[in-house]
């Protein structure tokens, strides 16, 4: 029909996706966001809540909250199941019905879950953390490991409740094991009468030679030794060949424990499948360097969606930063093609460093630059994560949530909800 807006069908509210949202929310353009859950989630502190520090809705906004006052962003609570390139249409699941959204150009930002690497079975034993429901469900087994030891009598069996496994050492394996042993040897420390929580044990088990392999040598040492200061055995070099209810086997050795936490992969979306395009091994869709999908005309991938090699010859990493430069970029892309002007130049991912955090004092920052390590790198992480929350009343929530944990050493988010996964 003549005098039709152009539809734009974004898939994925994480942050590549509200980045691409935002890029075109001024446009002469009808956007259609798509995601599976009601609210973005700002999951570099995911950790804090399957940890007790912080509560879902300190770390959660509701998607439709954010684009309220854009008139011309819809929002739909659904899944997507297919996509028809040809006809230019997704296929949509919501509340076990089907229907089908047209589009005159798609945005893929539908991120990655948790790869076992060819062991499935193991995530009923060992969650990931990619969502709010894993964060409820890990606090949950963490917080009734020590209700239960509590009352065993057996000296295994409450050692095995009191042992706790992290399979993979990268930022979300790091930070989780550092959280969880002051969880430990810290917040519950007063609170039990038959168990001393500080006996729980904590191991962080890496495939490859070092915890961290995204930073520098020294730092990754250095966040090696913080991880041992708070008790945490850290095993690199080390592969998990088995995981069942009591535990994991590492070759021939086995460890009892009653929790298991999985941080050691993650693989894309089926959005490679949805469009019969040509992915990586991690099914990552491989775009051409403005995001498009070769084969696919209006169709874009980003994020953890994507897998590209920018302009300076760099490999974008799947981090938060590249996801929302990526979106932003898009945004630029379509708005070109709209208003029949020349495409932006070739992507280039601008590095904003890496940081992380080891318990609640010590922390590494990397800039290419310079580095940080200790309490200025842990204090310059907790800014930072607060300046990229989503909205003002997160931003100080999850500030006086820190300031009080940090002088009381307690958490008050240890409720056990009850998940049943």
């Amino acid at each position: 029909m003549e005098g039709k807006r152009p539809v734009v069908v974004i898939v994925g509210a994480g942050f590549g996706g509200l980045a691409a949202t935002t890029a075109l929310a001024g446009e002469p353009v009808d956007i259609v966001l798509v995601d599976q859950r009601n609210h973005h989630l700002f999951q570099p502190l995911l950790y804090q809540v399957a940890t007790a520090w912080l509560s879902p809705a300190d770390i959660a906004a509701p998607i439709r909250g954010i684009f309220s006052t854009r008139k011309n962003v819809s929002v739909v609570l659904g899944s997507v199941v297919g996509a028809d390139p040809a006809r230019k249409t997704v296929s949509i699941d919501y509340g076990g019905r089907r229907g089908e959204l047209p589009y005159d150009f798609l945005v893929l930002a539908t991120g990655a879950g948790h790869d076992y690497f060819g062991n499935d079975a193991w995530e009923a034993f060992a969650p990931g953390l990619k969502t709010v429901e894993d964060a409820l469900s890990i606090r949950e087994r963490l917080l009734m490991a020590f209700e239960m030891a509590e009352m065993l009598t057996d000296p295994a069996e409450r050692d095995a409740k009191l042992t706790i496994v992290i399979v993979g050492g990268g930022a979300t394996g790091v930070e989780m094991a550092g959280s969880i042993a002051e969880l430990a040897r810290a917040a519950l420390v007063r609170d039990f009468r038959r168990i001393d929580p500080r006996h729980a044990r904590v191991f962080l088990i890496e495939a490859g030679p070092r915890v961290l392999p995204a930073f520098p040598e020294k730092l990754s040492a250095a966040a090696k030794a913080s991880l041992e200061g708070l008790g945490v055995t850290v095993r690199t070099d080390t592969r998990v060949t088995g995981c069942d209810a009591g535990g994991v086997m590492l070759g021939d050795e086995r460890i009892a424990a009653a929790t298991v936490i999985w941080a050691a992969g993650v693989k894309a979306s089926g959005a490679a499948a949805w469009l019969g395009a040509k992915a990586d091994r991690a099914g990552r869709v491989e775009v051409a360097p403005d995001f498009g999908v070769p084969g696919c005309a209006g169709v874009f991938a980003i994020g953890d969606t994507a897998t590209l090699t920018d302009s300076a010859g760099r490999r974008i990493p799947g981090v938060a930063p590249a996801a929302k430069q990526a979106g932003h970029y898009v945004g630029r892309v379509i708005r070109a093609a709209l208003r029949g002007e020349s495409a932006p130049p070739p992507f280039r991912y601008r590095d904003p460093g890496n940081m992380a955090t080891i318990g609640r004092r010590a922390g590494i920052a990397d800039f290419g630059w310079i580095s940080l390590r200790g309490p200025i790198a842990w204090w310059l992480w907790g800014i930072v994560h607060i300046y990229f929350l989503i909205d003002f009343r997160s931003r100080i929530t999850v500030s006086i949530n820190w300031l009080w944990s940090f002088l009381t050493y307690k958490r008050g988010a240890r409720l056990i909800t009850r998940t049943g996964r």
